[in-house]
């Protein structure tokens, strides 16, 4: 069967501007230390878990055309302005290159008094794996002097918000680093308290820590602010598609793929089951009403769970299946207050399919009002299309679409539910699939910097940025030179590439001291990981080595890079290094036919360095 993809729309995903549309930025804010100041809330800890809030409320003759700021926290916040959702972020990068995101709130300001109002979380210890982070704190800078009347200083008003603990596990042994859930307690949860009305006499004056700080000048303590490379992620309601069973109460037709009041009776306990048909993330948010004292628990689940050999180990059966079947993830639990329009929103999205609801009910019934998902993501758009006449290849197309989705938000994604880390090695493939099919390069160029920015002492990058557990893939660091090779075939920004070749040498020369006077590589040090193989003579990802050092797959990535490199270094780069790179691919090339042989049909015993059927590349590149 004959595949194509159409033309004019192929086109169009190569030659999108890899420059979206922005505020333009005072160039003050890029150059001078902001009058603005990071703040926090006084009296409480500088690191450890904690919710808080921050407000300040100015009065304006009238409704401005323009009103640019710039904001960010640590770790994270959300801004409203006249209790609109404005902002999230910062997005996530290191202290180095620490992100603000630019606003212009001009359309939600208004004549008379405006109140922005900023949430500000810190989890602490149990923060995600990629939140890297030095201090609870806030900032706000205007753009100009008519912005300024909104820099964070004393006069903003904060307090903590109580009712917020960190809520940690999935409920079985796995890798899970994405961040905890969230016990809250609606008793003691503030209500309307982004509003112009809400009264905040008895907050706190906000503490001030230090005046923000572009990348570069002279004061370098702390955050080293840089603008967002990236826009603000999608936001779209996504309403949950069926409730697969319920127990306790009597669920109204259409409930939950419309807006239908739940009620729960007092002295219950209840259960349901939603089902979104498919994997998302989504910001969750529960409305509801009564129910004093009700506990109500979700547990996000990417699938179903059968447990195999023992209490901890899970697999998962076909994902439609939920008859005998366990569901276990992460967690919330709210405690209800009893009151009218209570409201709870995740500060962070949540990845699930299922998601199981447990109801425990006192003496009051619980009213549901609404229950339903706020889908987010980096906004990708898809500008491909596949003609080929067979409706499954297009649904093969939309699952493959919908993951690449899900793995991209501020970062690429190994996986958006256990890790949500930027490695090398995803990131690469996930970067071809956003120019080939959305032709936007904003995430991909944000991948290659924060990478870049790893780099460490010995000239080789981390496997993942940002992570606050740094970890070394040695290979990655050849497939972080592809990747760059990658962006350079397929967009055209050579400026951007050549300021990166420094580094791109500086890989190399790592590898450089590992190889021996043929070329060949020599016990190259930290994680050498090639793929998941379990034939004999792989050890946790890594190639088969002979008795002395040498591996036959390292070598050929290594040469791969090496031509790689010289082709940039001859477009993009200095001709000294494109001649030190092709003769060493050449010398390399040789070294690996006399070690290995062509192996022209097939694979044959090798002499000197023995290496299984599954550890030969599929393709060889010379």
């Amino acid at each position: 069967m004959r595949s194509t993809f159409t033309v004019a729309t192929l086109l169009l995903c190569f030659f999108i501007s890899k420059t979206a549309v922005s505020q333009s930025i005072n160039p003050d804010i890029l150059n001078k230390k902001w009058r603005a100041q990071w703040i926090s809330v006084p009296n409480e800890p500088n690191k450890e878990y904690g919710v808080y809030h921050f407000r300040k409320s100015i009065d304006l003759p009238t409704k401005p055309a323009k009103f640019v700021i710039h904001v960010s926290a640590d770790n994270r916040y959300k801004l409203y302005v006249n209790e609109k959702l404005v902002s999230m972020g910062p997005a996530r990068g290191d202290t180095y290159y620490w992100n603000y995101e630019t606003i212009d709130i001009a359309p939600y300001l208004e004549a008379g008094k405006n109140t922005v109002a900023a949430l500000v979380w810190n989890d602490g210890d149990v923060r995600a794996e990629a939140q890297i982070s030095e201090r609870t704190a806030f900032i706000l800078q205007g753009d100009t002097q008519i912005e300024e009347a909104l820099n964070t200083n004393k006069t903003w008003k904060c307090i903590r918000n109580q009712a917020y603990k960190p809520l940690t596990g999935v409920g079985y042994s796995t890798y899970y680093v994405a961040g905890p859930g969230e016990m809250v307690d609606m008793h003691q949860t503030l209500k309307n308290w982004a509003g112009s009305s809400f009264n905040d006499n008895q907050w706190l004056q906000a503490q001030q820590i230090d005046n923000g700080n572009p990348k570069g000048i002279t004061n370098g303590f702390g955050w080293m602010l840089v603008p967002s490379a990236i826009p603000q992620m999608e936001l779209k309601t996504q309403r949950l598609a069926s409730l697969r069973r319920s127990k306790g109460f009597n669920a109204p037709a259409g409930f939950p793929v419309e807006k239908a009041t739940v009620t729960i009776p007092a002295n219950t306990t209840a259960s349901m089951l939603l089902d979104q048909s498919f994997l998302t993330n989504a910001y969750l948010t529960l409305n509801m009403s009564g129910g004093d004292k009700a506990g109500i628990s979700f547990t996000y689940c990417e699938s179903p769970m059968v447990n195999v050999g023992n209490t901890y180990q899970m697999v998962k059966p076909n994902r439609n299946d939920i008859e005998g079947y366990k569901f276990v993830g992460r967690k919330d639990s709210i405690t209800a207050d009893g009151s009218s329009n209570q409201s709870f929103t995740t500060l962070a999205f949540r990845t699930f399919r299922y998601i199981l609801v447990n109801i425990t009910t006192k003496n009051q019934p619980l009213t549901i009002d609404d229950i339903y998902g706020t889908f987010t993501g980096y906004p990708f758009k898809m500008n491909a299309k596949l003609q080929t006449g067979n409706p499954d290849n297009q649904q093969i197309l939309d699952i493959g679409w919908r993951t690449a989705r899900l793995c991209a938000v501020e970062t690429y994604f190994d996986c958006p539910y256990y890790e949500q880390l930027q490695y090398i090695g995803d990131g690469r493939i996930q970067a071809m699939i956003s120019y080939y099919n959305a032709g936007d390069d904003r995430l991909a160029r944000n991948a290659i910097n924060l990478i870049d920015h790893s780099r460490i002492a010995e000239g080789i990058t981390l496997s993942r940025h940002p992570s606050y557990s740094p970890q070394i893939i040695s290979t990655f660091s050849l497939w972080y030179i592809s990747m760059l090779h990658d962006y350079w075939m397929y967009r055209n920004d050579p400026k951007f590439v050549k300021g990166k070749l420094d580094g791109m040498r500086q890989v190399l020369a790592f590898f450089g001291k590992y190889q021996q006077a043929d070329g060949l590589l020599k016990n190259p040090p930290y994680w050498t990981f090639v793929d998941w193989i379990d034939t004999k003579g792989w050890d946790f990802g890594q190639p088969p080595k002979d008795k002395d050092g040498n591996s036959a797959i390292l070598d050929m990535q290594l040469l791969l890079t090496y031509r790689q490199a010289a082709e940039m270094e001859t477009k993009l780069g200095m001709p000294v290094y494109a001649s030190q790179y092709t003769a060493k691919a050449a010398q390399l090339k040789l070294s690996i036919q006399k070690n290995i042989g062509m192996l022209p049909k097939g694979f044959m015993p090798i002499p000197r360095i023995r290496i299984s059927f599954r550890s030969m590349p599929t393709r060889w590149p010379y």
